[in-house]
């Protein structure tokens, strides 16, 4: 019985913390269900911005399991903006430290991961209009063990 109220625990908390959304005007995640993130099997989010007076703070969220091998990941970032131009990034993630622990809140042996996109931290939108954002991993493993969900977030800067 105990062992069932603790997994009825853990799901009410995990739910709790994909459900916090703060002040983000967009924030979308993908669940990459085998937990395999295959090289040429990009993520993309799409969002709309008017505003291209206010500035914004851009976060990739990903979500790992202890067997993931590394303790970074590098991921191709593909912003493109409403006329068709794109901007293109190598963005590295740090997911444990030196010494092999994680980063990151989590429950049991999954690690939840916010990571401010250096790049695009405190930037307006040039544009208005439609935006689409694609997120690959770029680690020289064709499939990718213990990455379980990638999200992208859009926080205004307050």
């Amino acid at each position: 019985m105990s062992r069932l109220v603790w997994c009825l625990g853990a799901l009410v908390g995990c739910s709790l913390l994909w459900s916090c959304s703060d002040d983000a005007v967009f924030d979308g995640t993908t669940e990459i269900p085998s937990g395999y993130w295959a090289s040429g099997e990009p993520v993309t989010f799409d969002f709309d911005t008017q505003d291209t007076v206010r500035l914004y703070d851009f976060y990739i969220t990903l979500r790992n399991g202890e067997e993931y091998p590394f303790s970074n990941i590098f991921l191709f970032v593909d912003l493109e903006f409403p006329n068709g131009k794109h901007s293109l990034d190598t963005v590295e993630c740090m997911l444990a430290d030196p010494q092999g622990r994680w980063y990151g809140s989590g429950i049991g042996s999954r690690y939840y991961n916010r990571i401010r996109w250096g790049a695009k931290s405190k930037k307006a939108f040039p544009l208005a209009g439609d935006y689409s954002i694609s997120i690959q991993q770029a680690m020289r493993t064709d499939a990718l063990a213990g990455i379980y969900d990638v999200g992208f977030r859009l926080v205004p800067v307050e």
